[in-house]
């Protein structure tokens, strides 16, 4: 079977945040298999920009992932990792970056494009970036923030890549020995994974394999493309039957079952991945509606894991409408995906307030991951041309 084929559709938008609500209302089951989830527009990017605003540079609260080694170690999370010290955790400080790098491509006049560019300047010095890689090659840290973190790294790397302005040039040549690095622990990691690791948090392989294709294709690596080649074979290819229905646990914020299907989609052709996932999820219905799957429910939002429940409705819009993308455009189950889509989308985008900094230092990057359509529109190329084109 070839694996890595085109999948790409051009799907309507519907209405901008957060009117989405009032469009699905309104939809028929035959216009929700054209309908995307919410759009972004300026004012939702603002509120967005402005929670990475003011927690990549918040030392505390701070959760650290740290290996001592000795007294020395028990340094502050300025200096132990310079650039990503802030957002409550070196990977949500990560994203926080590529949140608002993100946004001032696509608003490079806005309000908020100024002090984001003060902040990323602030972040991605040569020096700084010297400091993370120094730290991660520190003794007992191989595992550091694996794979979650470093995908989120690679991914931030691919969004300075493919943003055609010299400041972003500069942050892209800065950040790329840690760029090396984070890619070089994945080529020397996967080969050794046995087996897939199908949780619904920070270390399921299939949400982290997503964000490393793309950024594959952006950086023209053929080794981490035949790699991911590799992996999706041995892991995922011969899976049956995923059980959704047990989904979700308690404090995922990541779907096990919808995020194999989303990695999957970006290494199969139309047809292949419409057969695979047939037998993968085969209860999708046809009909057109949503209430296949439920949205979770948030119970409390002042909790830090119980928050995590809007990452998942988040998370799962944005796979839903992937899988959705990649099917080929006559196939009765779009419309089902993507009226589920939606459904998750307006149970969870408009808790993205900030109210709490348990969800606010983290929401607002799965909610501009969503409404920009990243992983989609953008990285959506070809690997396989890729591949072909290198040898």
């Amino acid at each position: 079977m070839t694996m890595f084929g085109t999948r790409l559709g051009a799907l309507v938008l519907c209405l901008t945040i957060p009117a989405a609500a009032h469009c699905a209302a309104a939809a028929t089951p035959a216009q929700s298999a054209a309908a995307s989830v919410a759009s972004l527009d300026a004012a939702a990017a603002g509120r967005f920009a402005a929670l990475a605003l003011a927690c990549v540079h918040r030392e505390y609260p701070n959760k650290i992932s740290h290996t001592m080694q000795s007294d020395a170690d028990a340094r502050p999370p300025r200096e132990l990792t310079p650039a990503f010290y802030g957002c409550y955790d070196w990977h949500s400080s990560v994203h926080g970056h590529w949140l608002l790098v993100r946004l001032v491509k696509q608003f490079p006049e806005a309000p908020f494009a100024a002090p984001a560019r003060v902040a990323l300047a602030r972040s991605l010095t040569p020096a700084n970036i010297q400091a993370e890689v120094d730290y991660l090659r520190g003794p007992g840290r191989a595992p550091f923030e694996r794979p979650y973190g470093l995908a989120w790294l690679l991914q931030l790397a691919a969004e300075l890549r493919s943003w055609d302005d010299p400041q972003a040039a500069e942050w892209a040549n800065a950040l790329t020995p840690l760029e090396v690095e984070s890619a070089q622990r994945f080529a020397a990691w996967l080969p050794k994974l046995h087996y897939p690791i199908r949780v619904g948090e920070h270390s399921q392989t299939a949400f982290a394999f997503g964000l490393l294709h793309d950024w594959a294709v952006v950086r023209g690596d053929v080794g981490i493309a035949r790699l991911l080649d590799d992996r999706a074979r041995a892991y995922y290819l011969g899976d049956r039957n995923c059980p959704l229905a047990y989904e979700p646990s308690g404090e995922d914020f990541l779907s096990p079952c919808l995020g194999e299907a989303d990695f999957m989609r970006r290494q199969l052709t139309p047809a292949q991945f419409s057969t695979w996932l047939s037998g993968f999820l085969p209860n999708i219905p046809s009909n057109g509606r949503a209430d296949w799957l439920a949205p979770g429910v948030v119970t409390d939002r002042s909790d830090p894991k119980l928050a995590h429940i809007d990452g998942l409705n988040l998370s799962r819009a944005w796979m839903l409408e992937g899988i959705a993308s990649a099917l080929p455009p006559n196939d009765r189950r779009r419309a089902s995906l993507m009226a589920a889509a939606r459904a998750h989308e307006q149970a969870s985008l408009p808790a993205v307030t900030g109210e709490h900094y348990e969800g606010g230092h983290w929401l607002g990057t799965f909610a501009v991951y969503l409404t920009t359509k990243s992983g989609i529109a953008q990285f959506g190329g070809n690997t396989e041309q890729l591949r072909s084109s290198r040898r």
